[in-house]
């Protein structure tokens, strides 16, 4: 895989994958199922419906619709995940699809053609379209974590009143040629920069 593009993009879904498994990590098995109300999603629903969206979208890529016909969109949102187990298995395998269908493109099949509900995309439009997606559910996900765990919540980025400190850290050090896809976590660490 030689496209900085495509090594860029696998690096934001690894980061997006990675944001909803520490959030998961800080939750306790309750706080998955917890609802505002019964028109909201709890975090195990959002893991159902990307569970759902990706196995459709990835799923033979290249070759077939975005929207399969054997998908149950309508039914990603019931809340029948009843334990942790079931939910993380869902994550993963959305993830598995996800990362099995773009590992292997090539430069030259970004300009290819995809469809989505018998829309045309490019590759590189239907990629795009699918990052902003996630992210915006992994969001939810954050949010909703950070929420119920309230003051016991563990930054996934800089925390709050450490903007200074960790800007000047940064620019302490010398100027790196390195681009952000070749190092997005920070320097011996899990966490994101």
């Amino acid at each position: 895989m030689n496209s900085t593009y495509l090594t860029s993009v696998i690096k934001q879904f690894e980061y997006y994958k990675m944001l909803g498994d520490k959030s998961f990590d800080q939750l306790s098995d309750d706080q998955l199922f917890w609802k505002a109300n019964e028109d909201s999603n709890s975090i195990a629903a959002i893991v159902k419906h990307l569970w759902g969206n990706m196995l459709s979208r990835w799923t033979d890529f290249l070759t077939s619709d975005g929207e399969k016909e054997w998908r149950d969109r309508e039914g990603e949102f019931d809340d029948d995940i009843t334990n942790r187990e079931d939910m993380m298995t869902k994550w993963n395998e959305g993830w598995n699809c996800l990362f099995a269908a773009l590992r292997p493109l090539t430069e030259a099949e970004l300009e290819n053609t995809v469809y989505i509900r018998n829309q045309g995309h490019t590759v590189t439009e239907a990629i795009n379209r699918q990052l902003a997606h996630y992210a915006y559910h992994v969001g939810q996900i954050v949010f909703i974590g950070k929420m119920l765990r309230d003051n016991a919540w563990k930054s996934l980025s800089i925390p709050r009143g450490n903007s200074g400190t960790y800007n000047a850290e940064k620019f302490a050090q010398p100027l790196r040629k390195e681009h952000f896809t070749e190092e997005f976590l920070r320097p011996g660490t899990s966490e994101p920069e």
